[in-house]
């Protein structure tokens, strides 16, 4: 019972510093999320015990053990004992199996999405915001859906929503925000914005196009710089933004051309040598690992299969992914 009360007085302290925390003070307070999932994430633990590595060592963040993100796929990830209020879920494919990330607070998640699109993108309900990934709203469980449909709630706009292949509708409504001047937010899946941008090509002074990734075999596989040139030229706009997120997390990063991922302040991105998955710095290029730390109920440090590049900024590039890794439902787009 005291133990209990310790975790919950804790990760209630931890949760309480999170979304304030600034770059100075990020390094203690993961180290501080790193020693309350090792003693309360049963198999986190286990993790760290089986590399024996003395926990009493991890005085910084390149020390700290990061947990193969595969583990979502085969195991119940929770820090602490919990029912989750939500299972988010990967799409995956019909030939992979798909992650599952347990949320016990969805309010956790809300206030994290919240927070890091009002630091790149300014108040909410300046914006119209517009949903254009038809491959997750035909399936449950997805994050992504959970935070564009609480944006387009929070945007109050009467033409904010999701459209599923109603491309012409949309092609109405953004020739109506444009003739208004209102700022509009696409949001959409790659495959779908390359669709209606072959379809529907015209000039968007008002509109910022953010693609999510995700082709999944239907279309032809383009480079990133493809892309995002035939995106440029169809839509007239001079960058398509970008989000890096995926369901094993409950942050986001975002890019606002040129494919360079800035992280809220509460997540970070290092990178991983391919051939010494222990020797991780800050910059450079590598394996991505990012701690997340508003994954306070689940694990905050997770090592993906993305391969990419930190810049001395702190700035996240992604290159690709790590030969024969799963490709997700959600692929990114190389470079």
């Amino acid at each position: 019972m005291r133990c209990f009360l310790h975790f919950i007085y804790m990760t209630t302290q931890l949760r309480n510093e999170i979304f304030k925390v600034s770059g100075e003070d990020f390094e203690q307070l993961a180290i501080d999320v790193f020693h309350s999932q090792y003693q309360h994430n049963l198999l986190y633990k286990s993790y760290v015990n089986a590399l024996k590595i003395n926990i009493e060592n991890i005085n910084s963040i390149a020390r700290i053990p990061f947990l193969p993100i595969s583990f979502f796929k085969t195991h119940d990830i929770k820090t602490g004992s919990f029912d989750a209020e939500i299972i988010f879920e990967s799409s995956g494919t019909t030939q992979t199996i798909n992650s599952r990330h347990y949320v016990k607070n969805i309010s956790l998640y809300r206030e994290s999405f919240i927070k890091g699109f009002e630091k790149f993108y300014g108040p909410i309900n300046d914006w119209c915001i517009i949903g254009l990934l038809p491959s997750y709203l035909e399936r449950k469980n997805s994050s992504l859906i959970m935070m564009v449909d609480e944006l387009i709630k929070i945007s109050n706009h009467p033409q904010s929503g999701f459209y599923l292949y109603e491309h012409d509708k949309l092609n109405e409504v953004l020739h109506q925000l444009e003739n208004k001047k209102q700022k509009a937010l696409l949001m959409g899946v790659t495959f779908a914005l390359l669709d209606f941008a072959e379809n529907f090509p015209q000039q968007l002074k008002h509109t910022i196009v953010m693609e999510t990734g995700g082709m999944k075999g239907r279309r032809k596989e383009l480079t990133r710089k493809e892309t995002h040139e035939f995106l440029k030229n169809r839509l007239g706009i001079n960058v398509v933004h970008s989000e890096y997120g995926m369901t094993e997390l409950l942050s986001q990063a975002y890019s606002k051309g040129e494919g360079r991922f800035e992280s809220v302040p509460w997540m970070k991105t290092l990178v991983r040598n391919e051939d010494d998955p222990f020797d991780v710095k800050e910059n450079g290029s590598g394996i991505i690992n990012i701690i997340d730390l508003a994954n306070i109920y689940s694990c905050s440090f997770i090592a993906t299969e993305d391969v990419g590049n930190i810049f001395e900024d702190g700035s996240l590039e992604i290159a690709g992914r790590v030969d024969n890794s799963d490709i997700r439902g959600c692929s990114l787009l190389v470079v």
